[in-house]
């Protein structure tokens, strides 16, 4: 059996690990993106936030597969995208049933309000009829 600083230095690398493979970062760690002080609800009332983490597999390959089509599609019309920082400030006014812990996090917003999320990133095959699907529970069409 492992001494004490043994299995303490085990237990902070296994912890280590594990946080880096959910794409969750250090706290204090630096946001990717500054956050907005206040959000133009009026503008587009309904907003998909994705929250995210600096060295976060799943947010790269959401980036990669998905970030530079989502704006022109029908999804991205009807819910123009929120980006923010898991360990960064939050703007104001954001209600939310959890703060969410896993990266990426996908909630549907209407004017701040949550009213429905998808933790992790399901692919690019599953990504928008997963968020259609959302849109139509909420009650919300994708812009034509």
């Amino acid at each position: 059996m492992p001494d004490t600083q043994n299995r303490r230095s085990f237990l902070a690398g296994v912890t280590a690990m594990t946080l880096a493979g959910a794409g969750l970062t250090a706290l204090g760690a630096a946001p990717l993106y500054a956050n907005p002080v206040t959000i133009d609800w009026d503008a587009a009332p309904v907003r998909l936030m994705m929250v995210e983490a600096k060295g976060c597999i799943y947010c790269a390959a959401w980036n990669r597969e998905i970030g530079p089509g989502y704006p022109a599609s029908a999804e991205g019309r009807a819910a123009p995208l929120l980006r923010l920082d898991i360990d960064g400030a939050w703007p104001n006014g954001i209600a939310l049933e959890r703060r969410p812990t896993i990266t990426p996090t996908f909630i549907l917003l209407r004017r701040g309000a949550e009213l429905a999320r998808i933790e992790g990133y399901p692919g690019d095959q599953f990504f928008y009829p997963v968020i259609a699907q959302m849109m139509t529970r909420a009650g919300i069409k994708p812009a034509a």
